[in-house]
Formats: structure tokens, sequence, C-alpha cells
């Protein structure tokens, strides 16, 4: 089939969403405050504009979260700061080889006096979870993650606790060392949202950091949102319109990464197709938009889709990236921006 049979005809705007959708006053309090949260965010970070984003869009969505960098590029420190601008609670777990399930979760503590057992909650009861280096713990321990991962809650002993909402695991992963390390299950990659690539800065961007560390500019974020807020965005942007045309186009895209490509052994599962949908949604609130625009499909398709895919050994052994095969995949379906009449007197 001819590639350009698959994008949908129609690009014309989207009709007017159903009646009791978001107002034009709620559009422009959501992007002033998201703005808000960046500018803070950007006190500390300098430069990482699409990991800042991808982050602030995962909140919203309130999805887990893998950054994958070379050491020293400020990903925990941007984690730490989110977590501030969000006023909730961060915990950061170390992940190591020798790591137990207990040492996430909690475990049950006997007391000799009168032959109970209480239970000690572990550091993943907490709103935002920093594991480090994530692909240093066992199977085991990544077993115990995945249940609070997807159920939120976890189990000890016989009882079931649930999990602080909003509760998100943002993880981390060194891309270069690989001795010590255990490949994550393909379950546990396919719960999380995006998985973010992280840069070297630029030699302006690099040149800021000199300055602000010579000069002792350093300056704390300053919180901007709460847990109410993170719910209420999170429900904004479920309500966010996404027009058939475009939720084929969607699907389109999954589609593409399951069409026999000699490079790539599996594709996509269905739950990246509802990634994309929900992170375009929460990039149209970020843009005080109702709608979705094709540009917010593309523009989160790939760090939806990078960790999903599974390579095969040739490629591997070839030295081709995921983002290499989502270009040529994605690359004939790519649609251009589509300019609402009706968004300038929206603005």
């Amino acid at each position: 089939m001819d590639a350009s049979a698959l994008i949908p005809p129609d690009q014309s705007p989207p009709p007017p969403p159903p009646t009791g959708s978001l107002s034009q006053t709620q559009l422009d309090s959501a992007r002033r405050l998201l703005e808000q949260a960046k500018y803070e965010l950007k006190q500390v970070i300098v430069g990482q504009d699409a990991l800042l984003d991808g982050l602030l869009l995962a909140v919203m969505c309130k999805s887990h979260v893998l950054i994958e960098g070379a050491p020293g590029l400020a990903k925990t420190l941007a984690l730490r700061s989110l977590a501030a601008v969000m006023r909730v609670s961060f915990k950061r777990i170390q992940f190591t080889p020798d790591l137990l399930p207990s040492d996430l979760i909690g475990t049950r503590i006997y007391n000799s006096h009168d032959g109970s057992f209480s239970v000690e909650k572990g550091p993943l009861f907490g709103h935002f979870i920093l594991a480090d280096e994530i692909n240093r713990a066992p199977a085991k321990v990544q077993s115990a993650l995945l249940e609070a991962m997807q159920e939120r809650q976890v189990t000890i002993g016989k009882d079931t606790f649930e999990l602080p909402s909003p509760f998100m695991v943002m993880a981390t992963q060194n891309p270069i060392e690989q001795e010590g390390t255990y490949p994550l299950p393909e379950a546990q990659m396919d719960r999380f949202l995006f998985k973010l690539l992280v840069g070297y800065p630029t030699e302006a961007e690099e040149l800021a950091i000199l300055d602000r560390y010579t000069n002792r500019t350093g300056v704390t974020a300053q919180p901007v949102l709460g847990a109410e807020q993170i719910e209420l965005l999170a429900t904004m942007a479920e309500q966010v319109y996404l027009d058939p045309a475009h939720a084929q186009h969607v699907v389109q895209l999954v589609q593409a990464t399951r069409n026999n490509h000699p490079h790539i052994a599996f594709g996509a599962s269905p739950r990246a197709t509802l990634s994309i949908a929900r992170a375009s949604k929460a990039r149209a609130l970020m843009h005080g938009r109702h709608y979705v625009l094709p540009e917010d499909l593309m523009a989160v398709a790939k760090d939806c889709l990078r960790h999903r895919i599974l390579l095969t050994y040739e490629a591997m052994a070839k030295g081709v990236t995921p983002d290499q095969l989502l270009d040529e995949a994605l690359g004939p379906l790519a649609l251009h921006k589509a300019e609402p009449p009706h968004e300038a007197s929206m603005s």
C-alpha cells in the first residue's frame, strides 16, 4: 500500500468539541500554570528543554518516565527540582544488584513483646520516586516495582496498600556502562509513558552552567503546583478533543512499527497507541488548546515508541538505533501542521 494512502485526506480543523468541554479561561489558566512551572525549572536547569517538556507532559498524564543519558547531565537534579516545583514528596532509591524488594516496598517487623507483626513501609510510598540506575537491580526487584507502576499499590505479606496519588516512577539509566546491569523486562518497559534521551549541552549552555557555578548564582526552584492542581490538570488533559481522523493516524503510527520491518523483531503494543493519544492531549493543553493538532502527535510519537520496539540481533549488530528505525517507519506518515482558522480569535 502506498504510504500516502495512510494519511487522512481531510486535514481541516476539527469540529468544535462537545458542549461542556474546557473553556478558554481554563485553557489560559492551565497554560500559564505550566509556563510558570517550566520557568521555575529553568532557574535550576540550563537547556534540556525537551527533557523538561517531557517531564511536565508525564506529570499531566500521571505516568512514568524512563530517562537515559550519560552521567553529569542533570537528570537527578531535574527530577528533584520537578518535585520541588510540584510541591509533592520525593524519594530517591539507588538501584544496586543486591537490592531486595523489601528495600522498596517495606517489610513486616516482628514484635517480640506481644508476638504481633507491624508493617514498616518502604521508600516507594511517595509521590515522585526516582529509581536511579534502574537497570542495576535484579528481576525480583523489578517485579515488585511493576506492581506499583501498574496497579498503584504494593503487597506486603498478605496486606495490600494503596500508593499516594499522584504516583510517578521516574527512572534513569546509563547507556555507557553495561557491566552489572540487567535488561528491563518488556512488560515493565511498556509501563513507561516516555523514554526521554538526554544529550550533552551546547557550548553556550555549558558556558552558562560554568557561569552559574563560578559566580555561585544557583537558584532553587519555587513551588508552583500541588497534588490537587496536578489532578486537575490530568482531568483537563483527558477532556481535550481528539478528532477521529487524528485518532486513526495514531493507530497508523503504531501499526507502522509492526509492518514486517527487517530490523524490528516486535512492534509497539496497543498501550503505545493509548500513550500517544494521552500525551498529545496533554501537549495540546500545554499550548492552551482544547483540541489535538497533527504536530502534537508527531512531537510525542518517538518518545512513546522508542522503548516499545524490539530490534533484531542483526540491527543491534549493525548499531542501528530505535530512533533511526522510527524515523524510517514514521517518516511517510508525518502530517503537516494545520492551523485552525479560529485559533487567532481564541488567543
